[in-house]
């Protein structure tokens, strides 16, 4: 088999792990880190991992296109318009731009050390243990009694900020906006509706942000078999958004709570023994 076979081959694999991972609280960034180590692959590299989430996050436009739709279009209306103004729309537009802020803004004062630092095994192992106990805690204590009519403007601050957490691997985007969701007392399937809907902007922006780096030394697959890898987390990524709103309806988060303390105690023993190099 051809080197570009193999390049192909692993980032179809990376593709259907990235539309696996993206929008469970497991954090995609960990396991596309984890996994490549185990099976003796050469790290994919931070800009491959920030485009291949372009395709998770246009599963993301096309299944919640609808609420984007009402969303924009009543905040675009606000404009003009004081009675818009007073449109549930009009304020949760402003809330997805203000809980975006802090993740772009670090983001770009830190994209260096998210890229280099950030990545170490050892940080990844431990944020995924720590933030699934946050979670399971969050999940048992919140009061599941709000919606997302019921946002304000500490809330959408409060979950801004913890949604700029997952600029370090492990931590899962949708993990910390949800667990900080929780703690607020927001019912699951809101929580987890608001999450996908926050992500929007910061994930589609760090993908368009990073293309430049693409036919560089940052990513090991190179531009076409990126390409094909984003193909494939969009169209595995639009089947776990639909399977995960209507598990949350009836399940807690407890399965995703000791998948993730279990693969990070994992991937922590693997340092340890010297399997895995940080």
């Amino acid at each position: 088999m051809t080197d570009v076979s193999v390049d192909f081959l692993r980032a179809v694999f990376l593709g259907v792990l990235q539309g696996l991972t993206e929008f469970l609280p497991i954090s995609s960034s960990a396991h596309l880190a984890i996994v490549p180590q185990i099976l003796r692959w050469e790290d994919p590299g931070a800009a491959y991992t920030a485009v291949i989430q372009i395709g998770t996050e246009l599963a993301v436009l096309l299944y919640f296109w609808r609420d984007i739709w009402a969303i924009g279009s009543g905040w675009v209306r606000g404009l003009f318009s004081a009675a818009a103004r007073e449109a549930h729309e009009w304020h949760l537009g402003w809330f997805v731009i203000v809980g975006s802020m802090p993740i772009v803004l670090l983001g770009i004062a830190l994209k260096d050390v998210i890229e280099q630092d950030f990545r170490s095994l050892w940080i990844i192992g431990t944020t995924l243990v720590v933030l699934g106990v946050v979670l399971g805690i969050a999940d048992r204590v919140g009061r599941a009694s709000r919606t997302i009519d019921d946002l304000t403007w500490r809330d959408a601050v409060l979950l801004g900020l913890a949604q700029a957490a997952a600029l370090v691997p492990g931590v899962s985007r949708s993990g910390a906006t949800i667990s900080m969701a929780r703690f607020l007392g927001y019912e699951r399937a809101a929580a987890t509706r608001y999450a996908f809907l926050l992500a929007i902007p910061a994930v589609v922006g760090a993908g368009l942000f990073e293309l430049q780096e693409i036919p560089g030394g940052s990513n090991a697959y190179g531009v076409m078999p990126t390409i094909v890898g984003t193909v494939v987390a969009f169209g595995v990524g639009l089947a776990v958004i639909h399977w995960l709103l209507k598990y949350v309806s009836t399940h807690s988060f407890l399965p995703f709570v000791l998948y993730r303390i279990g693969l990070g105690g994992l991937t922590l023993g693997l340092l340890a023994s010297g399997y895995l190099v940080a």
